[in-house]
This record gives C-alpha cells, sequence and structure tokens, in this order.
C-alpha cells in the first residue's frame, strides 16, 4: 500500500504559518497511509506534554525527534529512513525544502519512490546566498518535484536550480477553509464586545513584528483620521514588535483610534477578521531581501471571510490579490498611499462590497484547502 512519509521540523503544536499549512494538509490525507517525522516543539515539561496531547489526538502516526531542530544530519538521516523502511513508505514530502531535502538521496536509495521537497519563504532568501543556492542546487537535483508559493517566490528560487528541476516545479500554496472563514463569522460580536459597533474598522490579523507593516498603518492613521473621525485600527495578534508600536501610536497622537487585542485563540481570529470593514497588511521587504513575505495566507482568509484587502508589495504578498478586484496593493512602508487606499474604501461601501464578493469568490474557486490536497496527493 502506498504510504507517505512527512519529515519536517514545522508542525504543531510548534505554533506559525507553515506548521498550520502543513497539518492541514494531513488531515486531508489518507490517515492510515501517512506517517509524520518531526522535531520535538520544546524541551521541558510543558513543551513535552504538550507535544504528546496533540500527537495523541492526530488521526495519523506522528513520530517524534528528541532534538527541537531537525537537520540533515547523517543521524537524523538514519533516523528517518529507518521509519521509510519500517512503515514501508514509498513516498516522502519535506515540508520545508531547505535543509531537510538534502537527506533525499539516501531516502531515495531506501526505497522513496517520489520526492517532493515544499518550499515557502525563506527558501527565497536562500537562493541570494551563494552557500545556499547551492544546497538548493543539490535539494532541486535529487527531489522529483519543488512545490512554490507564488510567481515571486517561484522565479527567485527558480534561478538556484538547473534548468530540468526548475522545469519540474508546481505551485503549491497553502490554502483556506472556506467554511471557517466566512462573512458570517462572528464580526458584530467582537465589535460589540470593543465598543466599536458604529465605527469604520481598519483590521489588521498577523504577528507583530516589523515586516508585518502595523507601524505602517499606525503612521496611515492621522490621515485616515482627518477623512473618517470615528475610524479604528483594530491589530490583532501578538509579538515582539507591540512595544514598539504602542510607543509609536502615543508618538503619533493616534493611540486613542488603535486597540490592540494581543494573541488570540485560532478559533477566535475568523470573528476578529470579520469585525473590520477593510484589511490592511502593507508588508514590506527588509534585510536585503532576506525577509520576505512568501504568500500572506491572511489577505486570502480576509478574502474569503468578505473583506476587501490592502496589502503591501513585499515577496509574494502581490499573489494573494487581484489587483482592483479583491483590493490593492501598496508600496511597503508607504504609510500615504496606504492611507488614501484605506479611505477610499471606508468611503465607499458599494466598492466594499463588491471587492469582498470577489475575493470570496476566488478564494472557493481556487484557494480551497481539499483542491489543493488532491494537487499534494497527485504529487506524491
Amino acid at each position: 500500500m502506498h504510504k507517505t512519509l512527512i519529515v519536517t521540523n514545522d508542525f504543531p503544536p510548534r505554533p506559525g504559518g507553515i506548521q498550520a499549512f502543513l497539518h492541514n494538509m494531513a488531515l486531508r490525507l489518507d490517515p492510515e497511509r501517512l506517517v509524520v517525522h518531526a522535531s520535538t516543539w520544546k524541551r521541558g515539561r510543558e513543551g513535552v506534554e504538550a507535544t504528546a496531547a496533540f500527537d495523541a489526538e492526530q488521526p495519523f502516526t506522528v513520530v517524534r525527534d528528541r532534538t527541537t531542530m531537525l537537520l540533515p544530519t547523517p543521524g537524523a538521516t538514519r533516523r528517518a529512513v529507518g521509519l521509510l523502511r519500517e512503515h514501508g513508505c514509498t513516498s516522502v514530502w519535506f515540508g520545508a525544502a531547505a535543509p531537510l531535502g538534502l537527506m533525499a538521496p539516501a531516502l531515495r536509495r531506501a526505497g522513496a519512490e517520489r520526492l517532493v521537497a515544499t518550499t515557502h519563504g525563506h527558501e527565497a532568501g536562500w537562493a541570494q546566498l551563494p552557500a545556499a543556492r547551492s544546497l538548493l542546487r543539490r535539494i532541486g537535483e535529487s527531489t522529483d518535484t519543488i512545490t512554490y508559493l507564488g510567481e515571486y517566490t517561484r522565479s527567485r528560487i527558480a534561478s538556484a536550480l538547473t534548468p530540468q528541476a526548475a522545469g519540474r516545479m508546481v505551485q503549491l500554496p497553502p490554502g483556506v477553509d472556506e467554511k471557517t472563514f466566512r462573512p458570517d463569522s462572528g464580526g458584530d460580536a467582537v465589535r460589540a464586545r470593543l465598543g466599536l459597533t458604529d465605527r469604520p474598522v481598519v483590521v489588521c490579523v498577523s504577528r507583530l513584528v516589523p515586516r508585518k507593516g502595523q507601524d505602517t498603518l499606525i503612521l496611515a492613521m492621522p490621515r485616515i483620521l482627518a477623512k473618517e473621525p470615528d475610524a479604528i485600527l483594530l491589530i490583532v495578534g501578538g509579538g515582539p514588535y507591540e512595544r514598539d508600536l504602542r510607543r509609536l501610536a502615543h508618538e503619533t497622537g493616534v493611540a486613542d483610534a488603535v486597540r490592540f487585542t494581543g494573541a488570540v485563540p485560532w478559533s477566535e481570529l475568523p470573528a476578529h477578521y470579520g469585525a473590520g470593514d477593510v484589511f490592511a497588511m502593507p508588508c514590506r521587504t527588509r534585510r536585503g531581501g532576506l525577509d520576505v513575505e512568501g504568500l500572506g495566507i491572511v489577505y486570502l482568509e480576509a478574502s474569503a471571510t468578505g473583506l476587501p484587502v490592502v496589502a503591501g508589495d513585499s515577496g509574494g504578498a502581490p499573489d494573494a490579490v487581484l489587483e482592483g478586484e479583491t483590493g490593492w496593493v501598496v508600496p511597503g512602508g508607504s504609510a500615504e498611499e496606504a492611507a488614501d487606499r484605506i479611505i477610499t474604501l471606508l468611503g465607499d461601501s458599494e466598492l466594499r462590497r463588491r471587492m469582498g464578493e470577489r475575493g470570496r469568490r476566488w478564494v472557493e474557486e481556487k484557494w480551497r484547502w481539499d483542491l489543493l490536497a488532491e494537487k499534494l496527493q497527485a504529487l506524491l
């Protein structure tokens, strides 16, 4: 019986977008034909207990490596080969191509017939560094397919591969659960709880890190408030940048018009999207192109919720927007252009409705998890 071995560092309960991507895909594959080989989330009693509890709930087999960072060392490769043979797996999916895809030759020799390596945003950064480029090239030569999120990441990564390996690349982005993220997701209750029922709300859902552009939105607020005095910026999420953002809101004089929710449980995220009239995250590329947005699934979740979006131009973020149809892309870091697009949307309910409906249809047509899981299954 055909079985698949997933080899990955990125798997829950470790939080993050790649982790959610892999878990959602795994849940849509046949659990009787799936084995996950993952690193341990974190050491200590709390981490061990959380990992064990999560693994026990899964419908498929999860085998944890004792290390918190799985690398393609000889020892880790031997353990992966052992699992492949023990469970009779004939295909392998590397949850992140770099660096675990370097295990591919050993797994091929052990009997793997299909090897698929998925890339995210960080591989696009690897493609700019000479030593890392050579490793990507090796991964491309030893796997059957390298997947990519969108055109930006494809073009960057392909430049590091041989023409043959680049020609075998296939798009496989994360998906959206359109049944969970929907226009009636409970946004009215969140607005009421926060005292925002009758106010225009610009919502941003993301980790609080400099690349995401929450600071650009705060700097845009004086211009927005001049046109929409009752507007509120709702910043949903936690992260290391929160203290700086709060200070910036005070320095800019808009602290009363900016609300921070802190970290929100995943189950409550759809309702927090729904609390907005407009979704905005003007992300920007940093560190000379090494810190870049791979795709920006939040834009698609907002579209599924029926919101128009204002995105930044970092990396693959524009791939998650139909320009002029589901929203607009603005230069990352441009508070003025972000403000102008947000002002236009807040002032035109018909435009918001039209863009929100188009975004919802687009998600249903292209970005549903079940469609993407079928694509992965065919690759494997």
